[in-house]
This record gives structure tokens, C-alpha cells and sequence, in this order.
């Protein structure tokens, strides 16, 4: 049977739901699972939740862990990454912090803004070395990768690596089942193509037996009924004309109209939840350490199929039924008006041939330029990561849209150095 290693996997309740995922097909039920992270301490907890996973399944797997990344792939038919470089503290709070010394506010900073770049910056060199291991031990691996910021890493392991590798999101299944709710059908009777960058795609159909939706979506705006927790997408849809897949929260700081200190009315209008990944890492950590004290204590768990795509791919790339699911490639003539070189969210089908993305063609030119000002920032930063060159981390900032927004190009400079500062070993030296 197929070896799938986890990557990370102390992300124990992520780990857990693709773990029950991949386990819950009969064709993988006998998988070898291997459960690789650093942190030993919450390896032998998620290490304790496979067994359980597999017990509530009825699955037999063959489980073991290791604090050896090497080991782990030695053979591997498929590697899923879910790391945090630098973790919630110091990696996550210092994005966070130190912008706020220059008044520049976030709400996720895992993407793209200043918080991105950095994170883009220490998380890169780690899978780039993780993916040279791939190359060593297990050369036809299939890479799922699940990391933020998906798109940079994305773009240098597909520049500096071979390995065969796709970026995962449910932010293209997630949307439409929001979408499916704020109009009223069933989303299994919806079918949509959607396009873009990570983040920044756009359903350029979204539909029901051919009828367009889009009118009914429209509606919902028009009529006020709007999710209080989704008005900056909804503001995006009615300026541009198609709905965006990542969340409210997230696009606020995609752009420079959402969070603007001259503006601070903006912040209520949008109901935009400033610094929510700090809430959200600190939620996680307490909800792992629940999860730990109720398997202590020796309680069973609940294994429910998630809407991740990781598991289906293995699915149809072992047994060959075909599936399609979008997923994070080289642009390589999929998206005409986006930098070839860029990295692209689109359909992708997969069966046992591997992946096969989907040529899209020419997107609306106004979501193309929507998309440019994220792709310059993201150009760069990989620019960086792959060179050692400082002066392109500058540039990057200098050119994210949020960012530039708020402040003048001299505090951009002193902001990224004393990001740099602050990261300390977390970063390799720039020159």
C-alpha cells in the first residue's frame, strides 16, 4: 500500500482530519501512515490520535512517528506538509507586533501584507530543504502541500526543486458552500469554474444546470443579506463583478481600501476582526491541549470526512477514478494574462496519470490586475528567498498594496529591518 508521511504533523487536529479522511476509503484503509514533526511532545499526541482515528474507522493501517524528516520519507508515495515555521511564538506574534510600532494593523498576516512576506521568508528555505530530501528518498513522491503563504512557496519549490508538487486550499469548496447557504440551493446541485492566484481566485461561472446564479447572488447585496462576518467580499463582488474565494478577513489586507487609519469608520462599516489570527493561534493551542487531556483520560474521538482535498487525490491516483479539484500549479499557459512564471489556482483533474491542471484562457482584465499588485509582492519575495538578495525584501513591502497604503517608504525600510532583527535565526542572512 501507498506510504504517506505527514509533515508537521503535531498539527494534530489538521493531521486528524486527513488522517480520518485518507483512512475512511477502503482502498486506503491499510496505508502506511508516518507521522514526522520536531516537537516530540505533540509528535506522540497525534501519534496516539492515528491509532484512534483507525480504531473508530475499523481501518489497519501500518502507524509509526519519528522525529527524523529523512526517515520518514525514505520512501514515500505521497508527503503532506502542514508546518508553522516559528510556530505561534515568535514567528506569528512578531508579524504582528512590530507592524503595529508603525501603525500598520492585520488581520491574518498569513499571505500576503508585511506578515506574509516575513512568514513567506522564514518558510521557505525549510520546505525548499524538505523537498531536497524528496529528492534524495523519494524522487517520484507527490507533494500535497498545505502551507501558507501558499503561492511564494509554491513558486519556489516549483523553481528550485523537481519534485512533483500542488498547493492545497479549501478556500474554492468552502466559498461555494457559503455561497450555497446565502442563496438558498443545495451546493451539490452548484457547479462553478473558478480561477486565479491562491486567495485571489474568482468562480467565473457559478451555476445550477446552466442557469447562472451570479443574478441571485447579486440579489443578497441588493437586498441587504449579506453575512455580517462577509461584507468586505461582497463590497469586492459589487465593485468587480465576481465573488473572490478567500475570506472577508483575509481580502481586507489583500488591498489598499479596507484598513486605513485615515479611516478608521472603514473598520466597523466592514466588520473587519483586526488581529483574528492572534485569536485564532491562541483557540488552537487551547483546543489541542483539550484534545490531549481527553485522550489521557482515555476518550474516544469522532472522525467525520472533512471538505479537504488531500485524501481524494491520494484516492484517485491509487485506484485511478477520476476527480477534480483545484489546485495550485505553474501557470505554464493555464492563465494567459498572469506571469507565466507565477503559480496559479485552477481545476485540476486527477486519476492515475497524477494531476492534469486545467487550461483556463483569458480572465476578466480588471481581475487580472486585481490579481498583479498580490503577484509583484509575491514575485519578489521569492526572489529573495531563492537569491539572498535584501534589497528585494524592501521592494516587496514597498509594493504590497496594504502596506503602501499606510506608510512612506521610509518606514517600510526601517519596518523590514527591524522584522529582520526580531526573526533572528529564524531567517538566513540576506546581503
Amino acid at each position: 500500500m501507498a506510504k504517506i508521511t505527514f509533515i508537521g504533523a503535531g498539527s494534530t487536529v489538521f493531521a486528524k482530519n486527513l488522517m480520518g479522511d485518507i483512512l475512511s476509503f477502503p482502498e486506503l484503509a491499510s496505508s502506511e501512515i508516518v507521522l514526522f514533526d520536531i516537537d516530540n511532545e505533540r509528535l506522540k499526541t497525534s501519534e496516539i490520535v492515528a491509532h484512534k482515528v483507525a480504531q473508530a474507522l475499523g481501518a489497519t493501517p501500518k502507524i509509526t512517528a519519528t522525529t527524523d524528516r529523512k526517515k520518514a520519507l525514505e520512501g514515500a508515495s505521497y508527503a503532506i506538509s502542514m508546518i508553522q515555521v516559528g510556530g505561534y511564538k515568535p514567528g506569528t506574534v512578531t508579524d504582528f507586533e512590530i507592524p503595529k510600532k508603525y501603525g500598520l494593523r492585520q488581520t491574518i498576516s498569513d499571505t500576503l501584507g508585511i506578515g506574509g512576506i516575513m512568514r513567506g521568508l522564514r518558510t521557505i528555505p525549510v520546505l525548499l530543504d524538505m523537498c531536497h530530501d524528496m529528492e534524495q528518498v523519494c524522487p517520484d513522491v507527490t507533494f500535497l502541500q498545505y502551507v501558507n503563504p501558499m503561492v511564494m512557496n509554491m513558486m519556489a519549490i516549483q523553481r528550485a526543486t523537481k519534485i512533483k508538487a500542488v498547493g492545497l486550499c479549501h478556500s474554492v469548496q468552502g466559498t461555494a458552500e457559503q455561497l450555497a447557504h446565502d442563496i438558498g440551493i443545495p451546493v451539490d446541485e452548484i457547479n462553478y469554474v473558478c480561477a486565479g492566484i491562491n486567495h485571489m481566485a474568482f468562480y467565473l461561472r457559478f451555476e445550477r444546470n446552466g442557469e447562472d446564479l451570479y443574478p441571485l447572488i447579486r440579489k443578497v447585496y441588493e437586498e441587504n443579506r449579506q453575512p455580517s462576518w462577509n461584507l468586505v467580499r461582497y463590497e469586492i463582488f459589487k465593485r468587480f463583478g465576481y465573488f473572490v474565494t478567500e475570506s472577508s478577513e483575509h481580502f481586507a489586507e489583500y488591498t489598499p481600501w479596507f484598513i486605513k487609519r485615515d479611516r478608521p469608520d472603514l473598520i466597523d462599516t466592514f466588520n473587519i476582526p483586526l488581529d483574528e489570527y492572534i485569536r485564532r493561534c491562541e483557540e488552537q493551542l487551547a483546543g489541542w491541549h483539550k484534545m490531549r487531556a481527553s485522550l489521557e483520560a482515555g476518550e474516544d474521538i469522532a472522525v467525520r470526512r472533512s471538505h479537504e482535498y488531500g485524501s481524494l487525490i491520494v484516492h484517485s491516483m491509487e485506484t485511478g477514478q477520476p476527480r477534480v479539484i483545484y489546485g495550485n500549479v505553474a501557470n505554464n499557459g493555464l492563465i494567459d494574462n498572469l506571469p507565466q512564471t507565477h503559480c496559479v489556482e485552477v481545476p485540476v483533474l486527477v486519476d492515475k496519470s497524477g494531476l492534469q491542471p486545467t487550461k483556463i484562457g483569458t480572465l476578466p482584465p480588471q481581475l487580472a490586475a486585481m490579481m498583479q499588485t498580490n503577484a509583484n509582492v509575491q514575485e519578489l519575495v521569492v526572489q529573495a528567498a531563492l537569491t539572498g538578495k535584501r534589497e528585494h525584501i524592501y521592494h516587496a513591502a514597498a509594493l504590497d498594496p496594504h502596506t503602501a497604503a499606510e506608510l512612506s517608504l521610509e518606514q517600510i525600510w526601517s519596518l523590514v529591518d527591524d522584522l529582520i532583527e526580531a526573526h533572528g535565526d529564524l531567517l538566513p542572512k540576506y546581503h
